[in-house]
């Protein structure tokens, strides 16, 4: 906005005056929400690179998901990781960095926790509860980042963020209402729950 620098990675277009004399780039955009929003994604990945190969960038720094190797996934995450392949496919050097949950405010994941931990001591829930993740704080995730864009790295890949911790969504919401001095909290897990039924 400073200098009149056009990004718009929707249409998949990035004024070259954007990337001048930018030697690393780091990628955190992703569409979360409405139909679509895997074109969106893939769309910015390639515009990106686009961009950053156009302007002679050497290095990308992305942010994806942390997914299990071998296993189905969402929607969302097979959208992160297609992102991090795009990137790392695109003849830059790339540091894709697959992070598990953020804790800590303003991450989407730790706030949708919080709300539901706090305003409900009891809930229906999906199944995804039981889900496994590895949890970083965000303050982590953001040295990694940091020092992501001038890390020495043999060849462009993706690597796996995650705090020491392996647990459920379920568990995490738990530990959370102790934290915060609330009472456990009592999960009624259905398989199958619509958003009307959950709210």
């Amino acid at each position: 906005p400073d200098g009149g620098v056009a990004w718009d990675l929707a249409a998949r277009r990035i004024d070259g005056a954007a990337l001048e004399g930018v030697d690393a780039v780091v990628h955190l955009v992703h569409a979360m929400d409405g139909p679509g929003y895997a074109d969106r994604d893939r769309t910015a990945a390639h515009a990106l690179a686009d961009g950053a190969a156009a302007a002679g960038v050497h290095r990308i720094v992305y942010l994806g998901g942390l997914h299990p190797v071998g296993t189905a996934l969402s929607e969302h995450l097979a959208s992160r990781a297609e992102v991090g392949e795009i990137l790392i496919d695109s003849g830059i050097e790339t540091v894709a960095l697959q992070a598990g949950t953020l804790i800590g405010s303003g991450s989407a994941s730790f706030e949708l926790i919080r709300h539901l931990t706090e305003r409900l001591p009891a809930m229906t829930t999906p199944r995804w509860v039981h889900n496994k993740i590895q949890p970083i704080a965000v303050g982590d995730a953001l040295h990694y980042l940091v020092e992501a864009a001038t890390a020495h790295v043999p060849t462009s890949r993706t690597w796996d963020l995650g705090g020491p911790d392996v647990l459920e969504y379920g568990d995490m919401m738990q530990r959370y209402a102790e934290i915060a001095g609330l009472p456990p909290r009592r999960m009624i897990v259905l398989p199958y729950l619509t958003p009307t039924i959950a709210s």
